[in-house]
This record gives C-alpha cells, sequence and structure tokens, in this order.
C-alpha cells in the first residue's frame, strides 16, 4: 500500500511542476511563490482549529495536528529556511527554462540525497547504486548538449546555476526530514512549516519586492497559481502518510516521488510544445533507469 501511496504522491508531484510552469511563465515569481505559500496554510487551517479547540474530534485520526513546545518549532523553522530557499530557486529556474530541461535536472535529486546520505550518516554505496549515480550524472552532461540546441550553455547560464542550487537545497532538505520524522510528529512538520514559510515570504515580498515591482515583471493573477498549493499539499500528505506506515523504506518512496517527471515531461511535449524532444527523453529514461538501479541497490 505504501509503495502505491509513493506513486500517487509522485503523479501529483508532476502535476505541480505543470502548474508552477503555467503559472510562472512571463510573470512576477515572488507574488507566486507567497500565494503559493499563503494557499498552502489556508489548506491547513481547519485541522489546526479543529486540533485546538476540539481534539477529541480528531485526535486518533491522521489529520490530527498535537500542540508542541517551542524548541520544536525552532527545528521546523529551520526547515522552512531550507525549503524555501529550494524554492526560490526552483520557481526562478522554472520560469526561465523550458520544463523538459528543469524537471530532469530536478528529478536528480535523489542521488544527492544518497551522497549526502554517504558523507553524513556514514552509509557506503554498493554497485547497483553507483551505477545510478553515474546514469544520472551522465544524463546531466547529455541534457547540457540538449540545451546548448536551445541557447541554453549549462556552465554560463545563470537559471541552470539556480535549477541545480534548488536540486542541492532539496536534498539538504530530504536529509533533514529524515532527521525530523524520527523525532517529531509528521502533522506538526508538515502543517506548521507551510506558516513560517509564508511569513518569511511576506517579508520579502514587502521589503524586496514590491519597492521595485514596477521595474520588474508585473504579476498576474492565474488559476493555476491556486492548484500550484492544491497538488502540492496533496502529494506532501500521501508522502507523509505512505511513510506513516511501519514497513515503508523512505530510500524507495523518496526515489518512486521523483518518476513525477514524466507527467511534468509529458506536459512539455504536448502544452508546452517545447523542442529537441528525443534527445531530451533519452536524457529523461538515463534518469529513470538511474533511479532503479538505485531501488535494487536499496532493496
Amino acid at each position: 500500500m505504501w509503495l502505491t501511496l509513493a506513486f500517487i504522491s509522485a503523479a501529483l508531484l508532476g502535476m505541480y511542476e505543470v502548474f508552477k510552469k503555467a503559472a510562472l511563465d512571463r510573470n512576477a515569481v515572488i507574488p507566486v511563490l507567497f500565494l503559493n505559500t499563503v494557499f498552502c496554510s489556508l489548506i491547513f487551517l481547519p485541522l489546526i482549529v479543529l486540533s485546538y479547540a476540539f481534539p477529541e474530534t480528531i485526535q486518533h485520526s491522521i489529520l490530527y495536528v498535537p500542540k508542541v513546545p517551542f524548541t520544536t518549532h525552532l527545528y521546523i523553522i529551520l526547515k522552512a529556511v531550507i525549503v524555501l530557499s529550494s524554492w526560490i530557486f526552483a520557481y526562478f529556474a522554472m520560469k526561465h527554462l523550458p520544463i523538459t530541461i528543469a524537471a530532469t535536472i530536478k528529478a536528480s535529486q535523489p542521488v544527492l540525497t544518497l551522497l549526502g546520505a554517504l558523507l553524513i550518516f556514514g552509509e557506503r554505496l554498493n554497485l547497483y547504486q553507483w551505477i545510478g549515480v553515474s546514469l544520472s550524472i551522465l544524463s546531466f552532461f547529455l541534457l547540457s548538449s540538449a540545451g546548448r540546441k536551445e541557447g541554453i550553455r549549462f556552465s554560463h547560464n545563470i537559471w541552470i546555476w539556480f535549477i541545480v542550487l534548488a536540486t542541492i537545497t532539496g536534498s539538504v532538505s530530504g536529509l533533514y526530514d529524515k532527521y525530523l520524522m524520527s523525532r517529531f510528529d509528521r502533522m506538526t512538520v508538515q502543517v506548521w512549516y507551510n506558516y513560517y514559510q509564508m511569513g518569511i515570504m511576506f517579508i520579502i515580498l514587502m521589503f524586496l519586492w514590491y519597492p521595485k515591482r514596477k521595474q520588474t515583471t508585473p504579476f498576474r493573477w492565474r488559476n493555476s497559481i491556486f492548484f500550484i498549493s492544491l497538488f502540492l499539499v496533496a502529494a506532501d500528505f500521501v508522502y507523509f502518510y505512505a511513510l506513516s506506515y511501519p514497513d515503508s523504506m523512505i530510500s524507495i518512496v523518496s526515489m518512486v516521488r521523483r518518476s513525477g517527471v514524466i507527467v511534468s515531461f509529458t506536459a512539455g511535449v504536448f502544452f508546452f510544445k517545447e523542442k529537441n524532444i528525443r534527445r531530451k527523453a533519452i536524457d529523461l529514461v538515463l534518469v529513470l533507469i538511474g533511479m532503479y538501479f538505485l531501488y535494487l541497490g536499496t532493496k
């Protein structure tokens, strides 16, 4: 059951990427990201009210948000900073890059998470895992070749560096999640880090974007902005629910989630009408084969 939930989360994550690309096209990044945090927070507001005002109503359900001490919130604030850093890099990159390139690079995140576990937790890679890492690295260099045909030079393009930084910080977040899930309630983490992100983004919006809004890309409301939040919350909820199963394996769930790149890649082909699809598809297949070898190595 938990593996099925992981694939559902992957599909929802792919839709999240598609709506993110649609919302950011010729639009201001900071307001879109701020509204994303606002809608995510509003979705969780009824759960907070029920949990704090009427705890006996949902105390034994998967939706219960328990009260926690202030020290726990400090850990969650750190998670909010890490995740928001990854999102800022990813949103700017997604606005300026083809989704078929940005999503494929982001799909390599489990590789960095695995390497992080190697360095931080002293884990060792077996043969299958090394094959998976090598294929993912190879796909990155092949993708750079496809990008040059669209005038995107990986070594000189700031948005490529942004999506790489988004992938690195996303991996850091994944490693930190491993620590948080071993100490704190999953709903507490998922709910409150959205509120802390909203607070941080409000400061960024008011002091960095608003005074210079007339000198940058104007903000336009699009319905896709709301769907970014909806699919993100749903994807994360199913993800954390999958991890609640005693026999679930976080390493496999994390890798399966990245298969959502198939959804975003397909949208890039049929909806966004992007170029050089055949070359990029080869790179995507290499990433997915690499993920499969990581799965074999984990088993």
